[in-house]
């Protein structure tokens, strides 16, 4: 039997599409598959796509982080700057720390100590251009054995090889002798730092490993000339902390510089004078271009530190460095070191 024929209902209108509205579709549906083909074949680098032939892009992002502030109130507020003279280094420290109060004011029975030195290059000790390691030494020793911390890391991310630079200018087995451990960069050793304030170094990679549950923070730098911001002194020496491609503030040297003195407010800042590199720095090479300093900072306020360090032992009176200044109106501290200075001898 034929099924009977179906017709429209009287009421029924056609839903017919005009030209107009014909275009708009096809338009709609070229735009989402042009989308998809962006997607999909877009290199990894740009926009929305969703290639990842690294597998970076599948990994978490991690969050800058901040450091905390590790300064400890002076014994007395008019008193900023320690120096010893006269004597090994082992007196000279002393005596600087001395003048401070001592170190048990700074250092408590169960604290984790981290030290910085400068390692920066390839070098023997005896040129200048590294810390002394007989001071990497006592300090060590007076933390672990005076002042009773729990333990004690040395750390810097040197511009040349870090073993080699730790073996050559004798730092690394200081350390390790008096008992503290010695901590080398690698790639997985930086995270991104942010420092409010700064101008170059807002958001940078920067060597955190060493630094986990660390409560203090000494810095112990040489007293040196710089080939780039007139001296390196214990301000510069934070530069060490650094990771990715540090060698291209070398053209805003005092603004990098001056952003180190916010990037990390230490313990202490040791100033290193006991083999003072008065030219051809930062690297040195020539033992002629060294002498005897006669002394060692131990400082509270890195600023006053640093313009006694390159007034009294690079000899060179008159306009102190532009990043002390620009430090200053950070808010690191004072040049003006007049009364606030104690010397032992």
């Amino acid at each position: 039997m034929t099924k009977p024929k179906q017709y429209p209902h009287a009421d029924y209108r056609g839903d017919y599409l005009s030209r107009r509205d014909l275009l708009k579709r096809a338009l709609l549906l070229g735009g989402a598959g042009a989308a998809g083909l962006y997607l999909a074949y877009a290199p990894e680098d740009r926009p929305w796509s969703r290639r990842d032939y690294s597998g970076l892009r599948g990994l978490p992002v991690e969050s800058p982080f901040q450091l905390p502030d590790f300064r400890v109130a002076p014994a007395d507020p008019n008193v900023a700057l320690g120096i010893g003279r006269g004597g090994s280094a082992r007196e000279m420290l002393l005596k600087a720390l001395d003048a401070l109060g001592g170190l048990g004011r700074f250092v408590q029975p169960g604290d984790v100590v981290l030290i910085k030195p400068n390692v920066a290059f390839d070098r023997s000790p005896n040129l200048g251009a590294t810390t002394n390691p007989a001071i990497i030494d006592t300090l060590v020793r007076l933390l672990l054995v005076d002042a009773r911390a729990a333990e004690v890391r040395v750390a810097d991310n040197p511009i040349e090889s870090p073993a080699d630079c730790f073996a050559k200018s004798g730092i690394g087995a200081a350390a390790e002798q008096a008992g503290g451990r010695v901590y080398l960069p690698d790639g997985n050793a930086f995270e991104p730092l942010y420092t409010p304030g700064a101008k170059l170094i807002e958001q940078w990679a920067f060597f955190k490993r060493p630094f986990k549950n660390v409560t203090k923070v000494i810095g112990i730098a040489p007293a040196k000339d710089h080939n780039l911001c007139q001296a390196s002194l214990g301000i510069k020496n934070w530069y060490g902390l650094l990771g990715g491609r540090r060698n291209q503030f070398h053209q805003a040297i005092h603004e990098i510089v001056s952003d180190l003195s916010i990037m990390i407010r230490p313990t202490l800042t040791i100033v290193d004078g006991t083999r003072v590199l008065m030219e051809n720095g930062p690297t040195g090479g020539d033992p002629a271009n060294v002498r005897d300093g006669n002394a060692i900072l131990v400082g509270l306020d890195p600023v006053a530190t640093d313009a006694w360090a390159y007034e009294h032992l690079l000899q060179r009176p008159g306009r102190l460095p532009d990043y002390l200044h620009m430090a200053e109106q950070k808010g690191s501290g004072r040049v003006n070191y007049a009364g606030r200075i104690r010397i032992i001898t």
